[in-house]
C-alpha cells in the first residue's frame, strides 16, 4: 500500500496552463481527498465528493498531466487507485510583468478562496451538532494589524513553525493521538485595501 510518507514534500506549478487545469472546484476536492485519505480510486473518490465516477477519473487523468497526480499501482480500469504526488502544491507569486500568468494565478487562487468560503460555511452550518469541545476548540475570527511587509512576512513564517510540529500527523497515521480528527486551517493575511483619505477600505467586523 502507498502511503503519504512516501510523497515528496511539495508539487509546483509552472506556466498558465498548468495553473488552469488545477483551478477546478473538483480537482481540488480530488486533491483535498487524496492528501488526506491516501490513494483513491474513481469509484471510492466519487463516493467521498459526491462526483461521478467517469467525472472523477477524468479530472484524475488530467491532474497527472500536470504532475499532480499518479497511479498508485494496483486495480485496472476505473479501479486503478490514484495518489497525490506531493503534500502540498505551490507556484511563483503573481508577476504583473506576465499577465497570461497572472491571470491564471488569479484565476487559481479565487477558486481556492470559494472552496476556504464553502468549507468555512459547511463548518458554521454543522457546528451546532458537534461536541461542545470542538466547538469551544475551533477559531473563527480575524485581527487587524498594521504590519511592514517584513513583519507580514516573518509573521507567515512564525506561523508556518508552529504548524509543522503537526504536519507529520497527516503523512504518519501512527503519529495521530486518539480523539484527533482531521482540522482545516486557514492561513490568510494579506494588506487591506487603502481609500484615498488614507484609511482601510473595509477594516472587518
Amino acid at each position: 500500500m502507498v502511503t503519504n510518507q512516501s510523497l515528496r514534500r511539495s508539487a509546483r506549478l509552472t506556466g498558465p496552463r498548468a495553473l488552469r487545469a488545477y483551478a477546478h472546484p473538483t480537482r481540488l476536492k480530488l486533491m483535498a481527498l487524496l492528501r488526506q485519505d491516501g490513494p483513491q480510486t474513481a469509484t471510492q473518490a466519487a463516493m467521498a465528493t459526491g462526483e461521478s465516477v467517469a467525472s472523477c477519473s477524468f479530472h484524475f487523468r488530467q491532474m497527472a498531466k500536470y504532475g499532480l497526480v499518479e497511479q498508485a499501482g494496483g486495480g485496472r480500469g476505473r479501479e486503478k487507485p490514484w495518489r497525490a504526488t506531493a503534500m502540498v502544491t505551490e507556484w511563483d507569486p503573481v508577476r504583473p510583468h506576465d499577465p497570461v500568468t497572472a491571470e491564471a494565478a488569479q484565476a487559481l487562487q479565487l477558486a481556492l478562496a470559494e472552496q476556504y468560503f464553502e468549507l468555512t460555511a459547511r463548518w458554521v452550518r454543522a457546528q451546532s451538532g458537534e461536541a461542545g469541545e470542538w466547538r469551544e476548540a475551533a477559531q473563527f475570527g480575524d485581527s487587524l494589524l498594521f504590519l511592514t511587509a517584513a513583519e507580514l512576512n516573518d509573521l507567515g513564517g512564525k506561523i508556518q513553525g508552529l504548524l509543522r510540529a503537526y504536519a507529520g500527523r497527516l503523512e504518519d497515521p501512527g503519529r495521530r493521538p486518539a480523539g484527533s480528527r482531521p482540522v482545516i486551517v486557514l492561513q490568510l493575511a494579506f494588506p487591506a485595501l487603502i481609500t484615498g483619505d488614507g484609511s482601510a477600505a473595509d477594516p472587518g467586523p
